[in-house]
């Protein structure tokens, strides 16, 4: 091209020429690619060139106005700027007058003209003369484009007009552009979402869920670093659990890191559950709170959004610096996808791990428990057993397999029902029974039984207790009893009739000290009397033998009996004693001395467990074919953990050692009433104190 302005018209035509031969150039390198950048760079070189100016630029602008991509080109050197400097050209130089106005502008000097944005090079280039340009698509503004030639009053009207045209071709490059980038960026989020669900999906190990949520959310919103933080809610904390960083490890900077749930950026998200985007860090107040978290990588914009499940928020997903030195307009949508993924993954992953930690507890407590124990189906074929049942039973774990339960031990079918049906309802099942060892030995045990699921499949377990031991100190315990007590009938007899002949011969003015003696020696070796009919009784209800001596009773008969034998007691302690008898009662058909035993028994453990000043009360009522004969007290009670078992032998009804006794009386009461066809059972008042009741048939 000439400098001189004055041109002819061969000077004309071989400018139009140039002309048309810039803008087919151009329209054949745009059509070679579609990077934004590379296309950007190639048309602000190829209208430098034809033109002769020594400097350009092209910006690019988002929806908002914002710079989106540029390209700038000084004395054939493509130059590197920041978004600041784009920011101070739009906003005070000349392309910002072209982008507010949408109209195309010749400067011929720009010393002259105010809209040119003085640069600190101008003193020594000089004026110039400058073209700028908006790119327009549809109407709609996509950039502006501008070229400066060191001579003042080079460029013209045609320049204008050519630049104005290179401008159109550039706005349809640049829209399709955009538009292949964000085609590719949506095709990076969507296959990077597939990726997330197929790599969350793939495993079960919480860590490496972890690891793969974060890479897939690093490559779909092309970001400098990721990171997640669970909820401790027991600490009211987010705990970083990983990061994931391209250069540096971020992991071992960062993971066990704690911010409170509220606190800073993060925290703010785990307590609102929103997510949100701070595109730029130093304007937002939230990020301060925490800006130390993340001192290796200068976080300058961040997005955040939590991990949900429904109903429940698990933690936070952070993404930072963006590559591309902003967010798209649908990051936030983006890393919320992520994150109800995650959330899932997650979870499972957690339910996983924990599952993992009780079948491992189960299996220790399994393998190492003192106790025999078998895993069966529901039609008693054995699963499953521990090294005790393998060591008890002589077994081998194959020969156990190919048994049946009751092959290795009776079972109580009444209570577990046929088919264990029973075992389908209730919580457990528990009774004494005897293990077959291999040897044809018979061990005594105590067989607890309940249903178990295991894999989703439900499965009996049986634990076998050893109680060998126990059965011994019984039975010793039993022989030691029915030794003592038959030694000690013959010569209790010889003291009470002794007493009774002694009493006889005394003089007929009798001495009220020696009679309260007397007195006392009788009801000591009644009592003992007692007592040995109750253990001796025990023995032969135990053994099945019915009650032969029955003779028609009056159930008021019995508690006047009860109360006249233990009155002196309960007054020792002022305690008051009532009666409730209602009239005409039906008469039962009893061994009038074993009900008198019962009833002595209840009133004497109301006497010793009812505090002083206490209140006891004795009634009988007539309950349809039955009489209810109940003891009253307004003592402790009896502890819940007992009252299954408090008509046991050698029960205690509370364990205070300063309270004697060697717990057979509740269990003759039960034996006796039971003897006669009757039930006896114990409950808590709400008011406090115990409430024994029997009934007995009536004749």
């Amino acid at each position: 091209m000439t400098t001189n302005n004055n041109n002819g018209p061969d000077q004309i035509k071989g400018t139009q020429k140039a002309s048309l031969e810039l803008l087919y150039r151009i329209s054949r390198e745009i059509a070679t690619t579609l990077d934004l950048s590379t296309v950007l760079e190639r048309v602000l070189s190829l209208s430098l060139k034809t033109i002769g100016a020594i400097s350009g630029s092209i910006i690019v602008l988002d929806e908002n106005g914002h710079p989106l991509e540029s390209a700038m080109i000084v004395n054939d050197q493509v130059l590197t700027h920041t978004t600041e400097q784009l920011k101070a050209t739009l906003e005070e130089g000349l392309a910002g007058w072209v982008v507010k106005n949408k109209d195309a502008v010749n400067i011929p000097d720009t010393s002259q003209d105010e809209r040119w944005l003085r640069r600190p090079d101008d003193d020594v280039t000089g004026a110039k003369s400058v073209v700028a340009v908006p790119i327009t698509v549809r109407n709609d503004l996509m950039g502006v484009i501008t070229l400066a030639h060191p001579k003042p009053h080079y460029l013209q009207k045609y320049h204008l007009a050519l630049v104005d045209a290179i401008a159109d071709q550039a706005g349809i490059a640049i829209l399709n552009a955009q538009l292949y980038g964000e085609s590719e960026r949506r095709t990076r989020v969507m296959t990077a979402l597939a990726n997330s669900a197929t790599a969350m999906s793939s495993t079960l190990n919480l860590d490496t869920v972890l690891d793969n949520i974060l890479k897939e959310i690093q490559t779909a919103l092309q970001v400098e670093a990721v990171t997640l933080s669970l909820i401790d809610k027991e600490e009211g904390n987010l705990v970083y659990k990983a990061a994931s960083h391209d250069t540096i490890d971020l992991n071992s900077l960062v993971v066990g890191k704690k911010i409170r749930i509220g606190q800073g950026f993060a925290g703010w998200v785990a307590e609102s559950g929103e997510g949100v985007i701070i595109p730029d860090t130093k304007d937002d107040p939230r990020f301060s709170q925490t800006n130390q978290l993340f001192p290796e990588i200068s976080p300058f914009a961040i997005i955040a959004a939590p991990i949900f499940i429904p109903g429940k928020i698990l933690g936070v997903l952070e993404a930072i610096n963006p590559l591309a030195g902003y967010f798209q307009a649908d990051a936030l949508q983006v890393l919320s996808g992520m994150g109800s993924l995650a959330g899932s993954s997650i979870q499972n992953a957690q339910l996983y791990e924990d599952l993992q930690v009780t079948n491992s507890r189960y299996h220790d407590l399994f393998e190492n428990s003192i106790d025999p124990i078998i895993i069966t189906d529901f039609q008693g074929m054995v699963i499953e057993t521990n090294n005790r049942t393998l060591e008890t039973s002589q077994y081998s774990e194959e020969e156990l397999k190919d048994l049946s339960i009751s092959k290795i031990h009776d079972i109580d079918w009444e209570g577990v029902g046929e088919d264990f049906s029973n075992l389908l309802e209730m919580a457990s099942c528990s009774y004494e029974s005897n293990l077959k060892t291999k040897d044809s030995e018979d061990i005594p045990i105590h067989v607890n039984v309940h249903q178990i699921q295991i894999a989703n499949v439900y499965r009996l377990q049986w634990i076998l207790r050893d109680i060998s031991e126990r059965k011994k100190l019984d039975q010793l315990r039993e022989d030691l009893t029915s030794m003592i007590f038959h030694d000690l009938r013959s010569p209790l007899s010889n003291v009470i009739s002794s007493l009774d002949v002694i009493q006889a011969s005394l003089p007929g003015a009798k001495d009220q000290e020696i009679q309260d003696l007397f007195d006392i020696a009788n009801r000591s070796t009644v009592r003992i009397q007692r007592l040995t009919k109750s253990l001796l009784d025990i023995n032969k209800l135990e053994s099945g033998r019915a009650i032969t001596n029955l003779e028609e009773v009056k159930p008021d008969e019995l508690i006047h009996y009860a109360k006249q034998a233990l009155i002196t007691q309960s007054d020792a302690k002022k305690q008051k004693v009532t009666l409730d008898i209602p009239a005409d009662l039906p008469k039962i058909h009893a061994d009038r001395d074993m009900l008198e035993r019962v009833l002595i028994n209840l009133f004497q453990n109301a006497v010793k467990f009812t505090p002083s000043n206490g209140h006891i009360e004795f009634g009988v009522e007539a309950d349809g074919q039955a009489i209810r004969f109940w003891v009253q007290d307004s003592g402790p009670g009896v502890d819940p953990d007992y009252i299954d078992r408090i008509f046991d032998k050698y029960t205690r009804i509370h364990p205070d050692e300063r309270i004697k006794g060697l717990g057979l009386g509740l269990a003759f009461c039960r034996l006796a009433v039971e003897g006669h066809k009757g039930r006896i059972w114990v409950e808590n008042l709400p008011e406090g104190g115990a409430k024994f009741t029997f009934t007995i048939p009536s004749a």
